[in-house]
């Protein structure tokens, strides 16, 4: 059986991790999913009054998304739009996978995460909560790494990602 490639598009909130993943996605022609979307309600209730996750709200989630992984390998592939904070949960998230995860870390300044947080609609994620999310993220040494800047368009990171992952590609091993 031919394992099909699973890209995990990660970054705090503002980062810009479901706009790039979705179009990530559209490009290589892979179905895409949010991490949010696998929240229990108690989570995301903590989320919306402004509470930090903790390691034991965030298990069961991880697990679902592992399982989730795991089916995907076999189903043709996905793109995963997921926090990732730590090395630990990027190690539950690699779990069960038969091969290598497909990193991509989108990294920001403060301003420009705040300033994007700021500006969004329809996210239960506030401001006040980017604070904590980088105060626990942990930068992986591994996969791509883009550093947004003001002047990108969603578009533009989403060519960079595609041309630095074909660039891999054709490296030998």
């Amino acid at each position: 059986m031919q394992l099909s490639s699973i890209y995990i598009v990660m970054g705090v909130s503002g980062s810009g991790k479901t706009t790039v993943g979705k179009l990530l996605a559209e490009r290589l022609e892979l179905p895409f999913h949010d991490a949010d979307d696998f929240h229990p309600a108690a989570n995301i209730e903590k989320m919306s009054n402004g509470i930090p996750l903790d390691d034991a709200d965030r298990a069961g989630w991880l697990a679902d998304m592992a399982k989730a992984i795991t089916k995907w390998e076999t189903t043709g592939g996905a793109v995963l739009a997921c926090s990732a904070l730590k090395e630990a949960y990027r190690q539950t998230l690699q779990g069960g996978a038969r091969q290598p995860l497909r990193w991509v870390f989108l990294d920001g300044s403060r301003e420009l995460l705040s300033d994007r947080i700021e500006h969004r609609k329809g996210h239960y994620m506030a401001v006040d909560m980017l604070d904590s999310q980088l105060e626990t993220l942990e930068k992986p040494a591994y996969g791509l790494h883009i550093e947004l800047r003001n002047d990108q368009t969603p578009e533009q990171v989403t060519e960079q990602i595609v041309h630095a992952d074909a660039a891999a590609e054709t490296k030998p091993a």
